[in-house]
């Protein structure tokens, strides 16, 4: 799977990095309260179906020779197979999530204690944040979202945690609350030309976050409303594979054309929660890769 992609002359030569991942079964999940504009608590979720979609990704990984780490899912968190906002780990540190709203906040806690007991230093949050939801990594750059969940502050903490440069992002959509349901990162190590590239929707920036997005990246994949109406954006790569929602058919184009192998698997129960791939997708990003 790590084998470089075919190149035409238009075409870039893209190569698949090993990634490392933490996810959570989706043994306990259902959709009994509305914390974002996809979640209707008054319609029946499919529990079972939830798992067996979730096992699909979780074999795309397994066959893209992921190394795949599982937290176990906890009676009462429903929301804990959404793992991307479970914290953010980097160069062996794990900064942990303080979630916004009371019905998630217990997993911040359960994540941190993962995260221990798998041998990460655990940077305790004083300032509301939701983990990989709000924060995405761009070769040595955070992208930082705010506007519904993550506190602004939280962009301050996680840059002295880091020593990094923390960019902030301006949410202005509800449907994309999360910095991960409007960006995707297409490259999570630099390209053989020095470039990374994401894809992103316009409409859920305001206009300096736009400003910040068309400076940096100029070859951006910019998507469609349908296709980020169905969390399409909210999307996995390893740099050649990127593993995205089925139904975002524009996208898949896309992602084609500029010389990726896009993977469409269906989530379509988990998105009754307000999620997607990405959503499922902790990126463990291990020290020295």
């Amino acid at each position: 799977m790590s084998n470089p992609a075919p190149a035409t002359p238009m075409t870039p030569t893209r190569t698949a990095t090993k990634r490392s991942i933490l996810m959570c079964k989706p043994t306990f999940y259902t959709v009994s309260y509305r914390i974002n504009p996809w979640m209707h608590p008054e319609d029946p979720t499919d529990t079972d179906k939830a798992v067996a979609q979730w096992q699909t990704l979780y074999g795309v990984y397994e066959q893209l020779g992921f190394d795949i780490e599982l937290i176990e899912p906890i009676d009462g968190l429903p929301d804990m197979v959404y793992a991307a906002n479970g914290g953010f780990v980097l160069d062996g540190v794990a900064y942990g999530a303080k979630f916004q709203y009371p019905e998630r906040q217990p997993e911040g806690p359960a994540y941190m204690d993962w995260f221990r007991d798998a041998g990460l230093r655990v940077a305790e949050p004083v300032e509301t944040n939701e983990g990989e939801g709000d924060f995405l990594l761009v070769g040595d750059v955070i992208l930082a979202g705010t506007g519904f969940r993550s506190d602004s502050t939280s962009h301050e903490e996680i840059a002295k945690v880091y020593g990094r440069q923390v960019v902030t992002l301006k949410l202005i959509n509800p449907s994309f609350y999360h910095l991960d349901t409007a960006i995707a990162v297409l490259d999570p190590e630099p390209t053989a030309d020095g470039a990374q590239n994401i894809a992103y929707l316009e409409s859920a920036f305001d206009e300096p976050s736009l400003a910040i997005l068309r400076e940096r990246f100029p070859d951006a994949i910019i998507a469609t409303e349908e296709d980020a109406a169905i969390l399409g954006l909210n999307s996995y790569s390893d740099g050649y594979n990127v593993v995205i929602a089925s139904r975002a058919t524009t996208f898949e184009q896309q992602l084609r054309d500029r010389g990726y192998n896009p993977i469409g698997v269906d989530l379509s129960e988990l998105l009754l929660g307000g999620g997607g791939v990405k959503c499922c997708t902790l990126d463990l990003h291990p020290v020295g890769a």
